[in-house]
């Protein structure tokens, strides 16, 4: 049973990628999405999204990451899963699940999910133009409009040579309002013959024992609740092995956050890393309430140096107490 680390843009990056995997857990990775338009993109654009690709496309924990590619255009979509293959990526997947407006209204994403058939063509165009040793996959919701699609979207995918679907268990429209119905990504695993990942709503180790219950997928993919619980994936691997798993306290959180903000700081200026650090500080609120105790705070900073001094205080606070 592997757990996946969900691709969210503008967020799980690689610097992210680097702290969560270290946790232990992860087994896999996937980047946010590179959007394929009408031109070939140059290597660094690839470099970009997926430094590891300089690593033997892994973490430095050792978790493979796949590269995430986002379009319309079956040909131009093949073109840049070879050339992801040729710099080393261990894995092409493809987005059919981005809700965003943007995204949507230039033909990629989630809408795309209304055209089962130009689904085919794309993942078949990857798929014969990529070597056989790369695996190409497909991430897609239950639908656009509703949730009426995601049978037929899936055996498309299945029947177009997908080896593994990933499924956000909401349509378009759902957007990620509770609940995520689980129920129907069953009724796609049991239509196609290829490994299906479920998504969506797992925020704690008793929502993936729920999940695995009512999908019926071994595997799942997990974004928010990473970012809310770092140590998530070990303690789900934990209580397959009938233990509790130990859990990070919040000085050990505290550790962590800095850790990404320094990784992020080697890239960019810190009115950005402090920007970054904050939507990451915001989703621990919900697992943490020393998160939710600073956050009123922290958000007001916008100098990284400050925002470190105002963590550790917090972090000193709960290990005086």
């Amino acid at each position: 049973m592997r757990i996946t680390l969900a691709p969210m843009e503008g967020l799980v990056d690689a610097p992210i990628r680097e702290i969560l995997t270290g946790v232990g857990g992860i087994d896999r990775s996937v980047t946010e999405f590179i959007r394929v338009t009408h031109g070939m993109l140059p290597p660094r654009i690839f470099y970009k999204y997926a430094p590891e690709l300089h690593n033997r496309s892994l973490t430095r924990a050792g978790t493979p990451v796949a590269v995430q590619l986002l379009g319309s255009d079956p040909e131009m979509m093949a073109r840049h899963g070879v050339k992801a293959a040729e710099l080393g990526a261990c894995q092409v997947d493809i987005n059919f699940g981005c809700p965003a407006k943007t995204v949507n209204r230039h033909k990629g994403g989630c809408v795309l999910m209304r055209e089962p058939e130009l689904m085919h063509q794309i993942v078949a165009a990857v798929r014969q133009a990529v070597p056989a040793a790369v695996p190409v996959t497909a991430k897609m919701r239950l639908g656009y409009d509703d949730r009426s699609m995601g049978v037929a979207c899936g055996q498309a995918l299945a029947d177009a040579g997908a080896g593994e679907i990933v499924i956000h268990a909401r349509s378009k429209v759902d957007g990620y309002k509770p609940p995520a119905y689980w129920e129907e990504i069953a009724r796609v695993r049991e239509a196609v013959a290829v490994p299906v990942i479920a998504n969506g709503e797992i925020w704690t180790v008793e929502d993936y024992w729920r999940c695995r219950d009512v999908s019926g997928c071994d595997e799942v993919m997990i974004g928010r609740g990473l970012i809310t619980r770092p140590d998530l994936a070990r303690r789900i691997k934990a209580s397959q092995q009938g233990e509790q798993g130990e859990e990070l306290d919040w000085p050990a959180v505290v550790s962590l956050v800095i850790a990404y903000g320094a990784e992020l700081q080697t890239r960019l200026e810190d009115r950005f890393v402090t920007g970054r650090i904050k939507q990451w500080l915001n989703y621990l609120r919900r697992g943490y309430p020393e998160a939710e105790a600073v956050w009123s705070k922290a958000r007001k900073i916008r100098e990284a140096q400050p925002f470190y001094d105002c963590l550790k205080a917090s972090a000193a606070l709960e290990k005086a107490a």
